[in-house]
Parts: C-alpha cells; sequence; structure tokens
C-alpha cells in the first residue's frame, strides 16, 4: 500500500510540475522536494525523469479523454455536447495540460513523450468529428459543414482560446473564442 502511494504522489507532483514549469522546470530534485518522497523511493518506481514524466504525461492525457468522453456523450444535441465539452469548467488561465506541451521542445522532441500528447489531440479531433457526423444525420447542424475541418477547428479554437487568455490575463478571450465557434456551429433559422 505505500508503494502504491508512493508511486501515486510522485506522478501527481509530476503532473502539477509540469504542467507549471513544463520538462525542463520538472527536476528530479524539484519533485522529491515538492512530494516528500526521497530519491531512492523515486528511483524504485521509475527509471529516471523521463519515465516519471511520461507516466504523468499519460494520466493527464488519459483523464482529459475521460473528461471529454463524458461530456460528448452526454444529453442533448451534437452542438449541445460540443459545448459541453468546450465550457466545461477549466483552469483557463493555466493553459490546458495537454496542449502546454506541445509548447515543450524536451516533450515534443521524444517522441516517447510526445506519443501520449499526439494520441490525445487526434482523439479529440477524432471523437468531435463523430459527434458533428452524428448532429449532420439529424439535422442538428448545417449538412454542408465538413465534420473533420470542423472538428479540427474547434481544437484549435480551443487551445488558442487559452493562449489569448494567457497573454491577456484574463478569461475573457477564452469565452470570446468559445463563443465565436458555437455561433458557426448552431445552425441558423
Amino acid at each position: 500500500m505505500i508503494s502504491v502511494d508512493t508511486s501515486e504522489r510522485l506522478i501527481e507532483t509530476t503532473r502539477d510540475l509540469l504542467w507549471e514549469r513544463g520538462y525542463v522546470g520538472t527536476s528530479p530534485k524539484a519533485i522529491q522536494q515538492r512530494s516528500g518522497i526521497g530519491q531512492g523511493s523515486m528511483y524504485h518506481h521509475f527509471d529516471g525523469k523521463p519515465d516519471l514524466a511520461l507516466a504523468a504525461i499519460t494520466r493527464t492525457a488519459e483523464e482529459l479523454r475521460a473528461q471529454a468522453e463524458a461530456e460528448l456523450t452526454g444529453p442533448g444535441t451534437a452542438v449541445e455536447r460540443v459545448a459541453a465539452y468546450l465550457r466545461r469548467e477549466r483552469e483557463v488561465l493555466r493553459g490546458c495540460p495537454v496542449g502546454r506541451l506541445t509548447q515543450d521542445p524536451d516533450v515534443m522532441a521524444d517522441p516517447t513523450l510526445r506519443g501520449p500528447v499526439q494520441e490525445t489531440f487526434a482523439w479529440i479531433r477524432s471523437r468531435i468529428t463523430d459527434v458533428l457526423n452524428e448532429g449532420r444525420e439529424r439535422g442538428e447542424v448545417d449538412a454542408v459543414l465538413d465534420p473533420v475541418a470542423t472538428a479540427a477547428t474547434v481544437v484549435a479554437v480551443l487551445q488558442g482560446g487559452y493562449v489569448l487568455a494567457r497573454a491577456a490575463g484574463s478569461v475573457e478571450p477564452f469565452t470570446q473564442a468559445i463563443d465565436g465557434v458555437l455561433g458557426l456551429l448552431t445552425p441558423r433559422a
């Protein structure tokens, strides 16, 4: 039981540090200090920083996909489900914990660390494409809408909204971006 708690604390601490500082700023010493776990225990559970970072990135990606899946399979029309995904509570000014990793050259240069990031964005685009296809079939979205391109646009607006909000120090640009893309998805009478 202690072993699982130690491993979990290390993963959770690394997740937080990666989100705050990126890969380079997440040193083994910083992980140990914040988690209160010594070097011996850390290296007992993980082969090193890359192994621990991979566990943390994978966990973050899995949680993001689970949250998105819950919203995208929830009740409502296609647009309402996409809106639920886009409007869920987020720490906007901290940025997306997965999206921020794309700005980290060390993560992007390592195919193993980049893998969960790449897979997560591909999965989200695919799931939104599925929802939009359903919406087209049900007449909930415009029949001329290209679900693949629109899903990519939705994800790009979400990630760009984070960037705009962080640059402004305000969630307002994020909210405007989300409202704007949802306005484009809403069928006109």
